[in-house]
């Protein structure tokens, strides 16, 4: 019986602009790594974060890692308990699904550990509850393509795996700045008009109808946000600029990544994603902020199992 295993999850774009809090896809390029040891106690502890300058949790069921793999021992009644370490690689309050990360990197390498491992899907609704420590809400945008690869459709109990062509890349540009979820959710709050929810509708249709057909005209026709956007744009300065740079640089669509300040795009070939990105990059620094990009397939891999020891 393995003992110890570790896993990585990578960091990805929640929302894709229309599709808040259900629909998200992984990048490439840089994520959280959990380590996980199973002990004999029937408890779930967290020896070690590493990575951030700011004091998360270790408080197991106040830490998204801790409160996902609680879920687990309970749904499953499981006799032992585990113990973790976490080592953070994606900024915090960057819009780039890092809570979430630490949350599916714990679960993944956490299942390598049962005597029975589960299928992916299935530790959906663990990583759930885990989410829901960090933002208040229990979505599954940045959860599920974490777990599945790619671009993916998270419903409140259900995921599906959205086809996009291979040649489909994404850049993802994240300023040296830091916005709060909770903070970006209070932005949505007030009243919203029956036509914004009948376009939103329309516009994430025309996404997913494009990418099931492989038709960018579709996407480009679609890739608007038109609901949430607009109430979030005035918190992160230089988004308007960065944005405008994508869609000039040929991509299909460019909005905001999760609750930002990351900004997104999406381009038909990685070329045209690769020459964007410094594009994008100087708009921000036009507004006063250094920034990072990765430019990475939509369809990019889900977490997984870096390595196990023991038995």
């Amino acid at each position: 019986m393995r003992s110890s295993a570790r896993a990585f999850s990578p960091a990805s774009v929640g929302n894709v602009g229309v599709g808040f809090d259900i629909l998200g896809h992984v990048i490439e390029g840089v994520g959280d790594t959990v380590s996980v040891r199973r002990i004999d106690e029937p408890t779930v502890r967290i020896a070690a974060i590493r990575g951030t300058t700011v004091d998360l949790p270790l408080d197991a069921p106040h830490n998204t890692a801790g409160a996902a793999l609680i879920a687990m021992r309970d749904a499953l009644a499981l006799p032992f308990g585990f113990e973790l370490e976490i080592d953070k690689g994606i900024p915090l309050g960057s819009g780039m699904g890092g809570s979430a990360a630490s949350c599916v990197a714990a679960l993944v390498a956490a299942n390598e550990l049962l005597d029975a491992p589960l299928a992916r899907a299935a530790l959906y609704p663990f990583a759930l509850v885990g989410e829901a420590v960090a933002s208040g809400g229990r979505h599954g945008d940045n959860l599920g393509p974490m777990l599945l690869g790619g671009l993916v459709l998270a419903t409140a109990d259900r995921l599906a795996k959205i086809p996009v062509p291979a040649a489909w890349h994404s850049v993802l540009v994240h300023p040296d700045a830091v916005l709060e979820t909770r903070r970006a959710r209070a932005a949505l709050q007030g009243s919203y008009e029956l036509k914004e929810f009948v376009a939103q509708s329309a516009n994430l249709a025309l996404v997913l109808a494009g990418c099931h057909a492989g038709d960018p005209s579709l996407v480009r026709a679609g890739l608007e946000d038109v609901l949430v956007e607009p109430r979030r744009a005035p918190l992160i300065a230089g988004f308007d600029a960065a944005k405008r740079a994508a869609l000039d640089a040929g991509a299909m669509g460019a909005s905001i990544s999760g609750a930002g300040p990351s900004v997104f795009g999406w381009f038909e070939t990685r070329a045209a994603a690769e020459a964007a990105a410094p594009k994008i990059q100087a708009a921000f620094a036009e507004a006063g902020f250094d920034s990072q990009a990765w430019v990475s397939p939509i369809d990019s891999p889900a977490a997984r199992v870096l390595g196990n020891t023991g038995t």
